[in-house]
């Protein structure tokens, strides 16, 4: 018997295909990392843009929340400790910038006096006072004026009377231009900036005859203006304001205004400067909103229809939809996925645009309705008080009954098959299913919905802006509120953004508030009714 062992056979090692243990692994990771930090470089780079803005324009309050957010996001995708956040901190932000703020924001408003006569803080109210108060000072000689420009920013450059020529813009004072050329007593050249045109002056003439040139730092000796821009002026202004006393004093006439607790400068006459600035009234806003004649009388009012328009919203179309519901889910009607499609139609068309459909087809007199249905009749559809509500109501339910109509169809879907089974082997007749097992069942899983539904068309400020505007008008209100007006259309009229009335944003966020609170307490009460529902069901 021999000793010798056969070979033992082995696979040659194959050196390509040697790899180095993780390096794959080691790889994704690098190409991973790289990825973030590009994506978080952009970031950084947005964030600090933010912050030298915010610095900028002296918004400390900004300037510290854009560092903090930076400073977080910096350490949430930069740390292995944080992996959850990376995932919801965009949203936190977006939550943080979009929900948060505003409520704070509208909160504080509402305390305030913000709005016209009071937009900006004391002492830019102060600066606006003085410039808007500007008067050509007597015998002040003529200088022969040349709009220049650097960049986008527009100055003046003047020729004094002894022959030397100063240029400045509105945030630099007049200074003296050594190398500057002149030419037929004219300016034609000014190192650092470019003579304008007549051509560009022309086209940017309202920026020039408002463009304030300070003679020097010192406020007390007025500014350089231009009506035709060609002679400058210099003006002063007719107020001075004492800093130390806080008071301003009218030079013309002598009259000392001091600051009232209104946010405004007020003389012992009791006149007042036009402009003023923010303070904090407390709930004297509220107390407008339902003690003023002016805003509590159409408060109430407009308050009752608000109600009744969501109440009825949402029972007028869950009702039709219901019974659309009901009818296209019986498997005897052929054809059902046809109808069904032309049912959500409706639904498919953006509501603004639907809301501006009808409000030209309800035209008293060119509208389809009248012109061509009705022969040509001119019923004020959106004009009569009555009728314009009624049309208000009707057109939300040509809006709103397929959003309703699919629900219930999704609900009747998933009532299970047994439980029906089981009521028509206990002998239960039709109707006794219905109202003992379909409805509870149903609004089981719709009543949620139909609560956001009555959120939505509480607030539903689209639907009246673009089909009535708010109209017919209150003939017996002093504010520009209407019949078909509802809580939030009125805030809109009241903040005056439209330029139907003077702004005051102090009292529409008060009124936001107010909707808030009645939408909230409504929709708290309405979810403790649903879970009710749940627990007997």
């Amino acid at each position: 018997m021999s000793s010798h062992q056969p070979p033992t056979l082995t696979t040659p090692e194959r050196p390509s295909a040697v790899r180095r243990p993780g390096s794959s692994h080691a790889s994704a990771w690098g190409r991973g990392f790289l990825v973030k930090l590009v994506l978080l470089a952009a970031v950084d780079a947005l964030g600090v843009y933010g912050v030298l803005a915010a610095w900028n324009a002296e918004s400390h309050g900004l300037m510290a929340v854009l560092l903090v957010l930076l400073v977080v996001a910096n350490w949430v995708y930069f740390s292995r400790r944080a992996l959850p956040l990376k995932y919801i901190l965009p949203g936190l932000i977006f939550l943080l910038v979009f929900q948060i703020f505003v409520v704070l924001y509208t909160g504080w408003v509402a305390f305030t006096n913000y709005g016209d006569g009071h937009n900006s803080p004391k002492g830019q109210a102060v600066e606006a006072l003085l410039v808007q108060n500007e008067r050509r000072v007597e015998e002040s000689p003529a200088y022969p004026l040349t709009v220049v420009a650097d960049d986008e920013e527009l100055g003046f450059a003047i020729l004094t009377d002894s022959g030397q020529v100063r240029v400045g813009t509105s945030e630099q004072p007049l200074e003296d231009a050594p190398d500057a050329e002149v030419a037929d007593g004219v300016v034609t050249t000014v190192p650092g900036y470019e003579v304008l045109p007549r051509q560009a002056v022309i086209e940017r003439q309202a920026e020039v005859t408002t463009l304030r040139v300070p003679v020097s730092p010192d406020p007390e000796d007025g500014s350089i203006r231009t009506q035709d821009a060609r002679s400058g002026y210099v003006y002063l202004s007719a107020l001075e304001y004492d800093e130390t006393a806080d008071t301003m004093t009218d030079v013309v006439t002598g009259t000392v205004y001091r600051p009232n607790d209104d946010g405004q400068f007020e003389a012992e006459d009791g006149s007042t400067l036009g402009v003023g600035w923010r303070v904090f009234v407390g709930v004297d806003n509220f107390v407008t909103a339902f003690a003023d004649a002016r805003y509590a009388t159409p408060f109430v009012k407009i308050l009752a229809w608000t109600v009744a328009f969501a109440v009825l919203s949402v029972v007028t179309t869950f009702l039709l939809g219901l019974f659309l519901a009901i009818t296209f889910n019986d498997p005897r009607l052929h054809g059902r996925r046809i109808y069904r499609t032309l049912l959500i139609l409706p639904y498919a068309i953006p509501g603004f645009l639907a809301a501006l459909l009808w409000s030209g087809l309800l035209n008293r007199r060119f509208g389809f309705i009248n012109d061509v249905l009705l022969g040509g009749a001119e019923i004020g559809w959106l004009t009569d008080p009555t009728l314009a509500k009624l049309s208000v109501l009707g057109v939300n339910l040509w809006l709103g009954f397929p959003y309703m109509f699919l629900i219930c169809t999704g609900a009747l879907q998933s009532i299970p098959g047994d439980v029906m089974e089981a009521a028509r082997i206990d002998g239960a007749g039709r109707w006794r299913t219905w109202r003992s097992i379909t409805l509870p069942l149903l609004l089981v899983s719709t009543t949620p919905l139909l609560i956001s539904s009555f959120a939505f068309n509480f607030n539903n400020f689209t639907l009246i802006y673009m089909l009535t505007g708010g109209g017919p008008r209150f003939q017996d209100a002093s504010v520009p509120l209407g019949h078909t007006d509802i809580l939030i259309s009125m805030v809109y009229a009241v903040s005056g953004v439209d330029g139907s009335a003077p702004k005051n944003y102090g009292l529409a966020s008060a009124l936001s508030i107010v909707v808030f609170l009645i939408v909230a307490t409504v929709s708290a009460i309405a979810f403790k009714r649903t879970r009710s529902l749940e627990e007997i069901n």
